[in-house]
């Protein structure tokens, strides 16, 4: 029966202590977050599209197209993927 008690507060440990972990580790709900991404002059926006944790922007500049990808959470830029045609 002592066998089975200490099985026991063990398993409640190990549950509370997960739990714990996972709710001071996480990161919370997204604040509403303002951000500017600023375009070269001329820039025209041509779609917008979220990813599972991006947003991937399509921009037409100086009649090349771009794609940049900035990060959902901080919204900061990801990166950038420019087309060219071949001369």
């Amino acid at each position: 029966m002592l066998l089975s008690g200490v099985a026991t507060m063990l398993g409640i440990a190990v549950v509370l202590g997960v739990v714990g972990y996972r709710v001071f580790r996480s990161e919370g709900s997204l604040a509403p977050a303002d951000a500017v991404a600023l375009l070269p002059k001329g820039a025209k926006v041509l779609s917008v599209a979220p990813s599972e944790d991006r947003i991937v922007v399509t921009v037409e500049v100086a009649g090349a197209t771009e794609i940049r990808t900035f990060d959902l959470r901080s919204l900061r830029p990801a990166g950038r993927l420019r087309f060219a045609s071949e001369p």
